[in-house]
């Protein structure tokens, strides 16, 4: 099991093919590196979930959190959207390196955000997992409030797809 969130990046082809089946998948530009598709990786289910961060923005301060979303450090941070977390493969991802030395001052602040945001979660490890895996089961029983559900991604369909991707 994983103790520690870490920070991957997912492959963008891979993400377009789940989206033929899901719109709910996130949108992953492939080529943005400014700001890559970035997420922390964990298990629910016997499969490994990435789950999408999003930088802070006025309206996750306002934002309560919900089951399928958790402000990062009151919304200062940014927020974590289980909502639309993914299953994926060893190859359908690569870590993050939190340390390559940034070229510009963009690249800095943005590494200086993932790092924070990082520390955040994995001290409230336990707290985030919670949450995931409580979202996860109640999609999967059928459990949640419809405009929830609707936001949500086919986590079940979306698991068949990730064992025949290629």
């Amino acid at each position: 099991m994983i103790k520690n969130f870490r920070l991957v990046k997912v492959d963008y082809k891979y993400c377009d093919y789940l989206r033929q089946f899901d719109n709910k998948v996130s949108y992953n530009a492939g080529l943005k590196e400014l700001r890559p598709f970035i997420g922390i990786l964990f298990v629910v289910n016997k499969y490994e979930y990435f789950a999408p961060l999003s930088s802070p923005k006025a309206k996750h301060l306002k934002m309560k959190n919900n089951i399928d979303i958790i402000k990062i450090h009151d919304g200062n941070l940014g927020v974590i959207n289980f909502n639309n977390m993914i299953p994926v493969m060893k190859n359908n991802y690569e870590l993050f390196d939190l340390n390559k030395i940034p070229s510009n001052s963009s690249e800095l602040k943005r590494q200086l955000l993932l790092k924070s945001q990082l520390q955040w979660l994995n001290r409230h490890n336990k707290i985030v997992r919670t949450k995931a895996i409580k979202l996860y089961d109640k999609y999967k029983n059928n459990d949640l409030p419809i405009n929830i559900k609707n936001r949500c991604c086919n986590f079940i369909l979306l698991e068949e797809k990730c064992n025949s991707y290629k």
